[in-house]
Protein backbone atom coordinates (compact mmCIF):
# COMPACT_ATOMS: atom_id res chain seq x y z
CA UNK A 1 0.00 0.00 0.00
CA UNK A 2 1.31 3.64 -0.86
CA UNK A 3 0.12 6.95 0.34
CA UNK A 4 1.52 10.12 -0.70
CA UNK A 5 2.42 12.96 0.86
CA UNK A 6 -0.24 16.40 0.20
CA UNK A 7 2.88 18.13 -1.54
CA UNK A 8 3.63 14.82 -3.18
CA UNK A 9 7.49 14.59 -2.01
CA UNK A 10 7.27 12.07 0.08
CA UNK A 11 5.65 8.32 -0.51
CA UNK A 12 4.47 6.28 2.99
CA UNK A 13 4.86 2.12 1.68
CA UNK A 14 3.20 0.49 4.06
CA UNK A 15 2.17 -3.38 4.54
CA UNK A 16 -0.88 -3.63 6.68
CA UNK A 17 -1.34 -7.16 8.50
CA UNK A 18 -4.37 -8.14 10.67
CA UNK A 19 -3.29 -11.26 12.73
CA UNK A 20 -6.90 -13.14 14.21
CA UNK A 21 -6.81 -14.78 17.73
CA UNK A 22 -9.37 -14.82 20.65
CA UNK A 23 -6.66 -13.84 23.21
CA UNK A 24 -6.94 -10.27 21.53
CA UNK A 25 -9.54 -7.43 22.87
CA UNK A 26 -10.79 -7.49 20.19
CA UNK A 27 -10.62 -10.57 18.74
CA UNK A 28 -7.72 -9.17 16.06
CA UNK A 29 -4.17 -7.52 16.51
CA UNK A 30 -4.12 -5.13 13.62
CA UNK A 31 -0.40 -3.46 13.02
CA UNK A 32 1.43 -2.19 10.16
CA UNK A 33 4.77 -1.32 9.27
CA UNK A 34 5.98 1.47 6.79
CA UNK A 35 8.72 3.08 5.28
CA UNK A 36 9.01 6.97 4.09
CA UNK A 37 10.84 7.43 0.60
CA UNK A 38 10.79 10.33 -1.68
CA UNK A 39 7.81 9.81 -4.17
CA UNK A 40 10.51 10.31 -7.46
CA UNK A 41 12.88 7.52 -6.56
CA UNK A 42 12.39 3.57 -7.66
CA UNK A 43 9.81 1.91 -4.86
CA UNK A 44 10.24 -1.31 -6.07
CA UNK A 45 13.52 -2.00 -3.27
CA UNK A 46 11.73 -0.66 -0.71
CA UNK A 47 8.53 -2.58 -1.00
CA UNK A 48 10.09 -5.81 -0.75
CA UNK A 49 11.63 -4.64 2.71
CA UNK A 50 8.42 -3.25 3.97
CA UNK A 51 7.14 -6.85 3.12
CA UNK A 52 10.18 -8.83 4.90
CA UNK A 53 8.80 -6.58 7.87
CA UNK A 54 5.90 -7.34 8.13
CA UNK A 55 5.89 -10.70 7.22
CA UNK A 56 8.95 -11.77 9.75
CA UNK A 57 6.96 -9.82 12.46
CA UNK A 58 3.44 -10.96 11.58
CA UNK A 59 5.42 -14.73 12.82
CA UNK A 60 6.78 -13.48 15.91
CA UNK A 61 3.67 -12.44 17.53
CA UNK A 62 2.00 -15.77 16.43
CA UNK A 63 4.59 -17.39 18.65
CA UNK A 64 4.87 -15.51 21.32
CA UNK A 65 3.25 -12.29 20.92
CA UNK A 66 5.75 -9.78 20.18
CA UNK A 67 4.31 -6.96 19.71
CA UNK A 68 1.13 -6.88 21.21
CA UNK A 69 3.28 -7.20 24.63
CA UNK A 70 5.65 -4.78 23.83
CA UNK A 71 5.48 -2.44 26.70
CA UNK A 72 4.17 -4.44 29.13
CA UNK A 73 6.74 -7.28 29.56
CA UNK A 74 10.14 -6.85 31.55
CA UNK A 75 12.25 -9.36 29.90
CA UNK A 76 15.22 -7.19 28.91
CA UNK A 77 14.42 -6.91 25.05
CA UNK A 78 14.83 -3.69 22.98
CA UNK A 79 11.78 -1.58 22.33
CA UNK A 80 10.19 -1.71 19.11
CA UNK A 81 10.66 1.59 18.55
CA UNK A 82 14.62 1.51 19.27
CA UNK A 83 14.74 -1.00 16.63
CA UNK A 84 13.01 0.33 14.08
CA UNK A 85 15.51 3.48 14.74
CA UNK A 86 18.31 1.00 14.30
CA UNK A 87 16.54 -0.70 10.98
CA UNK A 88 16.65 3.04 9.51
CA UNK A 89 19.99 4.17 10.33
CA UNK A 90 21.77 0.88 8.99
CA UNK A 91 19.51 1.16 5.59
CA UNK A 92 20.44 4.52 5.27
CA UNK A 93 24.08 4.22 6.25
CA UNK A 94 24.87 0.61 4.87
CA UNK A 95 22.18 -0.64 2.79
CA UNK A 96 21.68 -3.57 4.58
CA UNK A 97 20.84 -4.52 8.71
CA UNK A 98 21.69 -7.83 10.92
CA UNK A 99 20.05 -6.89 14.22
CA UNK A 100 19.33 -9.78 16.62
CA UNK A 101 15.63 -9.10 18.26
CA UNK A 102 16.13 -11.80 21.03
CA UNK A 103 17.68 -14.92 21.81
CA UNK A 104 16.38 -17.11 18.87
CA UNK A 105 15.23 -14.34 16.12
CA UNK A 106 17.45 -12.05 13.91
CA UNK A 107 16.13 -9.69 11.47
CA UNK A 108 18.92 -9.69 8.33
CA UNK A 109 17.63 -7.56 5.25
CA UNK A 110 19.70 -6.11 2.25
CA UNK A 111 18.41 -3.02 -0.04
CA UNK A 112 18.75 -4.39 -3.51
CA UNK A 113 18.60 -2.11 -6.67
CA UNK A 114 15.73 -2.94 -9.38
CA UNK A 115 17.26 -3.49 -12.65
CA UNK A 116 14.76 -3.89 -15.32
CA UNK A 117 14.80 -7.03 -17.72
CA UNK A 118 17.25 -6.24 -20.49
CA UNK A 119 16.65 -5.78 -24.00
CA UNK A 120 16.76 -8.78 -26.63
CA UNK A 121 20.20 -9.11 -27.55
CA UNK A 122 20.39 -9.58 -31.52
CA UNK A 123 23.13 -11.18 -33.41
CA UNK A 124 23.66 -7.85 -35.12
CA UNK A 125 24.45 -5.96 -32.44
CA UNK A 126 27.77 -4.47 -31.59
CA UNK A 127 28.61 -4.93 -27.71
CA UNK A 128 30.51 -2.00 -26.48
CA UNK A 129 31.91 -2.49 -22.57
CA UNK A 130 31.63 0.25 -19.81
CA UNK A 131 34.57 -1.24 -17.78
CA UNK A 132 37.71 -3.17 -17.82
CA UNK A 133 35.95 -6.46 -17.20
CA UNK A 134 39.20 -8.09 -18.03
CA UNK A 135 40.64 -6.85 -15.03
CA UNK A 136 36.83 -7.77 -12.99
CA UNK A 137 36.86 -11.30 -14.43
CA UNK A 138 36.94 -14.19 -12.17
CA UNK A 139 37.71 -18.03 -12.97
CA UNK A 140 35.09 -18.59 -10.72
CA UNK A 141 32.66 -16.86 -13.46
CA UNK A 142 30.40 -18.85 -16.18
CA UNK A 143 32.03 -20.71 -19.09
CA UNK A 144 30.79 -18.92 -21.57
CA UNK A 145 31.34 -15.30 -20.33
CA UNK A 146 34.59 -16.25 -20.24
CA UNK A 147 35.33 -17.04 -23.46
CA UNK A 148 33.58 -14.34 -24.97
CA UNK A 149 35.07 -11.39 -22.57
CA UNK A 150 38.11 -10.90 -24.83
CA UNK A 151 36.30 -9.98 -28.05
CA UNK A 152 34.15 -7.91 -26.35
CA UNK A 153 36.17 -4.53 -27.96
CA UNK A 154 33.49 -2.28 -29.11
CA UNK A 155 33.46 -3.77 -32.80
CA UNK A 156 32.80 -7.39 -33.05
CA UNK A 157 28.98 -7.87 -33.87
CA UNK A 158 27.18 -10.88 -31.23
CA UNK A 159 27.38 -13.30 -34.40
CA UNK A 160 31.68 -13.07 -34.49
CA UNK A 161 32.32 -12.92 -31.16
CA UNK A 162 30.02 -15.99 -31.01
CA UNK A 163 32.43 -17.49 -33.76
CA UNK A 164 35.54 -16.37 -32.50
CA UNK A 165 34.53 -17.72 -28.78
CA UNK A 166 33.76 -20.79 -30.62
CA UNK A 167 30.31 -20.56 -28.05
CA UNK A 168 26.99 -20.96 -30.36
CA UNK A 169 25.32 -17.70 -30.59
CA UNK A 170 22.42 -18.75 -28.51
CA UNK A 171 24.50 -19.08 -25.68
CA UNK A 172 26.60 -16.09 -26.67
CA UNK A 173 23.17 -13.55 -26.37
CA UNK A 174 22.19 -14.72 -23.01
CA UNK A 175 25.81 -14.37 -21.47
CA UNK A 176 25.07 -10.65 -23.00
CA UNK A 177 22.41 -10.00 -21.27
CA UNK A 178 23.74 -10.82 -17.80
CA UNK A 179 26.28 -8.08 -18.25
CA UNK A 180 23.78 -6.04 -19.90
CA UNK A 181 21.13 -6.44 -17.13
CA UNK A 182 24.47 -5.17 -14.96
CA UNK A 183 24.87 -1.80 -16.98
CA UNK A 184 28.32 -3.68 -17.75
CA UNK A 185 28.02 -3.17 -21.54
CA UNK A 186 25.71 -1.21 -23.52
CA UNK A 187 24.46 -2.43 -27.04
CA UNK A 188 25.32 -0.43 -30.86
CA UNK A 189 24.71 -0.61 -34.15
CA UNK A 190 27.01 -2.39 -36.56
CA UNK A 191 29.35 0.06 -38.50
CA UNK A 192 29.21 0.26 -42.23
CA UNK A 193 29.96 3.27 -44.51
CA UNK A 194 27.88 2.56 -46.47
CA UNK A 195 25.03 3.50 -43.15
CA UNK A 196 23.50 6.39 -42.05
CA UNK A 197 23.49 8.38 -39.54
CA UNK A 198 21.38 11.74 -38.43
CA UNK A 199 21.92 14.08 -35.50
CA UNK A 200 20.05 14.19 -32.61
CA UNK A 201 18.46 16.92 -30.01
CA UNK A 202 21.71 16.92 -27.71
CA UNK A 203 23.66 18.00 -30.59
CA UNK A 204 22.98 21.64 -29.07
CA UNK A 205 25.39 20.43 -26.37
CA UNK A 206 27.64 19.54 -28.42
CA UNK A 207 27.97 22.49 -30.47
CA UNK A 208 27.73 24.88 -27.41
CA UNK A 209 30.31 22.76 -25.91
CA UNK A 210 28.54 21.65 -22.81
CA UNK A 211 30.76 20.64 -20.17
CA UNK A 212 33.93 20.05 -22.52
CA UNK A 213 31.69 17.65 -24.63
CA UNK A 214 33.95 18.74 -28.02
CA UNK A 215 37.32 18.51 -26.04
CA UNK A 216 36.60 15.24 -25.45
CA UNK A 217 35.17 14.04 -28.64
CA UNK A 218 38.65 15.47 -29.48
CA UNK A 219 40.78 13.06 -27.53
CA UNK A 220 38.71 10.24 -28.30
CA UNK A 221 39.12 10.35 -32.07
CA UNK A 222 41.27 12.27 -33.34
CA UNK A 223 44.04 9.98 -35.11
CA UNK A 224 47.52 11.65 -33.82
CA UNK A 225 46.43 13.23 -30.38
CA UNK A 226 47.39 10.49 -27.84
CA UNK A 227 44.47 9.05 -25.74
CA UNK A 228 45.37 7.90 -21.99
CA UNK A 229 44.26 3.76 -22.07
CA UNK A 230 45.52 2.02 -19.33
CA UNK A 231 48.13 -1.02 -20.78
CA UNK A 232 46.98 -4.22 -21.96
CA UNK A 233 43.40 -3.68 -21.67
CA UNK A 234 40.84 -4.39 -24.23
CA UNK A 235 40.62 -0.89 -24.77
CA UNK A 236 44.38 -0.14 -25.46
CA UNK A 237 45.01 0.87 -29.13
CA UNK A 238 47.31 2.13 -31.07
CA UNK A 239 47.76 6.05 -32.47
CA UNK A 240 49.53 7.43 -35.72
CA UNK A 241 49.92 4.19 -37.93
CA UNK A 242 48.61 1.56 -35.89
CA UNK A 243 44.74 0.28 -35.27
CA UNK A 244 42.20 2.04 -33.32
CA UNK A 245 39.61 0.00 -33.67
CA UNK A 246 39.05 -1.03 -30.22
CA UNK A 247 36.47 0.85 -28.60
CA UNK A 248 35.25 1.29 -24.53
CA UNK A 249 32.30 3.11 -23.15
CA UNK A 250 34.06 4.20 -20.08
CA UNK A 251 36.77 6.05 -22.65
CA UNK A 252 33.36 7.73 -23.91
CA UNK A 253 31.29 7.97 -21.22
CA UNK A 254 32.61 10.37 -17.89
CA UNK A 255 35.81 10.80 -18.88
CA UNK A 256 37.49 13.65 -19.44
CA UNK A 257 40.71 13.83 -21.97
CA UNK A 258 44.15 15.09 -20.72
CA UNK A 259 45.40 18.39 -21.55
CA UNK A 260 46.59 17.88 -25.27
CA UNK A 261 47.70 19.78 -28.39
CA UNK A 262 45.32 18.62 -31.37
CA UNK A 263 45.20 19.23 -34.74
CA UNK A 264 41.40 19.01 -35.54
CA UNK A 265 39.73 22.55 -34.07
CA UNK A 266 36.60 22.49 -32.22
CA UNK A 267 35.04 24.56 -35.08
CA UNK A 268 36.02 21.79 -37.43
CA UNK A 269 34.91 18.73 -35.24
CA UNK A 270 31.19 20.29 -34.21
CA UNK A 271 31.31 20.85 -38.74
CA UNK A 272 31.72 17.21 -38.61
CA UNK A 273 29.45 15.83 -36.40
CA UNK A 274 26.23 18.19 -37.50
CA UNK A 275 26.66 17.21 -41.31
CA UNK A 276 25.64 14.12 -40.99
CA UNK A 277 21.77 13.77 -42.15
CA UNK A 278 18.86 11.31 -43.39
CA UNK A 279 19.72 10.16 -46.91
CA UNK A 280 23.77 10.66 -47.01
CA UNK A 281 25.95 7.52 -46.37
CA UNK A 282 28.94 7.91 -44.11
CA UNK A 283 31.15 7.47 -46.82
CA UNK A 284 29.29 10.40 -48.78
CA UNK A 285 29.96 12.40 -45.67
CA UNK A 286 33.61 11.82 -45.78
CA UNK A 287 33.40 12.72 -49.85
CA UNK A 288 31.83 15.94 -49.10
CA UNK A 289 34.47 17.11 -46.46
CA UNK A 290 36.90 15.81 -48.74
CA UNK A 291 35.69 17.78 -51.69
CA UNK A 292 35.48 20.82 -49.28
CA UNK A 293 39.28 20.51 -48.75
CA UNK A 294 39.53 18.30 -45.17
CA UNK A 295 41.25 14.80 -45.75
CA UNK A 296 38.68 13.00 -42.74
CA UNK A 297 40.50 9.68 -42.53
CA UNK A 298 43.58 11.48 -42.26
CA UNK A 299 42.94 12.95 -39.11
CA UNK A 300 39.58 11.46 -37.90
CA UNK A 301 39.01 7.85 -37.09
CA UNK A 302 35.23 7.59 -38.51
CA UNK A 303 34.19 4.95 -36.68
CA UNK A 304 35.31 6.50 -33.22
CA UNK A 305 33.17 9.25 -34.36
CA UNK A 306 30.16 8.26 -34.75
CA UNK A 307 30.30 5.52 -32.05
CA UNK A 308 30.91 8.76 -29.85
CA UNK A 309 28.40 10.78 -31.12
CA UNK A 310 25.83 7.40 -30.43
CA UNK A 311 26.41 7.09 -27.03
CA UNK A 312 26.34 10.34 -26.25
CA UNK A 313 23.23 10.71 -27.95
CA UNK A 314 24.23 13.50 -30.37
CA UNK A 315 23.23 10.65 -33.39
CA UNK A 316 20.89 7.86 -34.25
CA UNK A 317 21.30 5.18 -36.54
CA UNK A 318 18.89 5.25 -39.99
CA UNK A 319 18.22 2.04 -40.81
CA UNK A 320 17.26 0.61 -44.06
CA UNK A 321 14.42 -1.52 -44.82
CA UNK A 322 12.89 -3.16 -48.18
CA UNK A 323 9.19 -3.61 -48.55
CA UNK A 324 7.24 -6.13 -51.45
CA UNK A 325 3.89 -5.29 -52.55
CA UNK A 326 4.13 -9.02 -52.95
CA UNK A 327 5.06 -9.69 -49.28
CA UNK A 328 2.24 -7.22 -48.04
CA UNK A 329 -0.18 -9.07 -50.56
CA UNK A 330 0.86 -12.43 -49.39
CA UNK A 331 0.65 -11.01 -45.35
CA UNK A 332 -2.90 -9.56 -45.76
CA UNK A 333 -4.20 -12.41 -47.82
CA UNK A 334 -2.69 -15.29 -46.17
CA UNK A 335 -1.33 -16.98 -49.57
CA UNK A 336 2.49 -17.71 -50.12
CA UNK A 337 4.37 -15.88 -52.74
CA UNK A 338 5.33 -18.11 -55.29
CA UNK A 339 8.65 -17.18 -57.37
CA UNK A 340 9.67 -18.90 -60.47
CA UNK A 341 13.07 -19.86 -61.20
CA UNK A 342 15.42 -21.86 -58.91
CA UNK A 343 17.23 -19.33 -56.82
CA UNK A 344 16.61 -20.22 -53.21
CA UNK A 345 18.07 -16.90 -52.38
CA UNK A 346 15.13 -14.72 -53.83
CA UNK A 347 13.15 -16.82 -51.57
CA UNK A 348 15.03 -16.23 -48.66
CA UNK A 349 14.78 -12.55 -49.06
CA UNK A 350 11.73 -11.89 -49.65
CA UNK A 351 10.48 -12.89 -46.09
CA UNK A 352 13.09 -9.96 -45.25
CA UNK A 353 10.88 -7.72 -47.32
CA UNK A 354 7.81 -6.60 -44.92
CA UNK A 355 9.55 -3.21 -43.77
CA UNK A 356 10.17 -5.03 -40.35
CA UNK A 357 13.12 -6.25 -40.55
CA UNK A 358 16.40 -3.83 -41.06
CA UNK A 359 19.79 -4.35 -43.42
CA UNK A 360 21.42 -4.78 -40.45
CA UNK A 361 19.83 -8.77 -39.67
CA UNK A 362 19.80 -9.75 -43.46
CA UNK A 363 23.02 -9.24 -43.48
CA UNK A 364 23.93 -10.94 -40.16
CA UNK A 365 21.63 -13.53 -41.06
CA UNK A 366 22.24 -14.67 -44.88
CA UNK A 367 25.79 -13.50 -44.48
CA UNK A 368 25.19 -11.20 -47.49
CA UNK A 369 26.83 -7.52 -48.28
CA UNK A 370 24.72 -4.77 -48.36
CA UNK A 371 25.69 -4.68 -52.41
CA UNK A 372 24.80 -8.44 -52.58
CA UNK A 373 20.85 -7.82 -51.23
CA UNK A 374 20.41 -5.06 -53.37
CA UNK A 375 21.72 -7.17 -56.38
CA UNK A 376 19.07 -10.06 -55.25
CA UNK A 377 16.34 -7.53 -54.53
CA UNK A 378 16.51 -6.06 -58.48
CA UNK A 379 15.21 -9.61 -59.05
CA UNK A 380 12.09 -8.50 -58.02
CA UNK A 381 9.52 -7.38 -60.29
CA UNK A 382 9.90 -4.21 -61.63
CA UNK A 383 8.38 -1.46 -59.31
CA UNK A 384 7.92 -4.27 -56.55
CA UNK A 385 10.83 -3.06 -54.12
CA UNK A 386 11.20 -0.15 -51.94
CA UNK A 387 14.02 0.91 -50.16
CA UNK A 388 13.21 3.28 -47.45
CA UNK A 389 15.12 4.69 -44.05
CA UNK A 390 14.03 5.21 -40.89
Amino acid sequence: MTVNSPDNKYSILGFPVSIPNERYHRNEFIFNFGLVVESDVDQIPYERLVRRLAVTFAEMERQHGYLSSDGRSDDGRRPIESLLEIIKEDLNNYGECMIPVDDANTLNMKLFPYHPPPPPVHGWHVPVPKMKLADIVDPTWDLTLQKIIPHIDGVNDVRRIAWLADVSLPLTQIALQHLLYYDTILLLDMFFFGSCYAPRPGVHDFIANHDGLVDECAGYVCINTPISVPSGSAAASTVGEGSKDAVDASDVVGRQPPPQQQQVSNYQLIKLMTTFCVGRSVMEWIKLHQDAGFDVLRYIDVRRLVQFGVIKGLLYRVHKYVVSKQVLESLATGRRVIRGGDDGDEDTLLRYADGCHSFDQIITEQNMTDGEIMKKLKSLEPGDRTVFYR
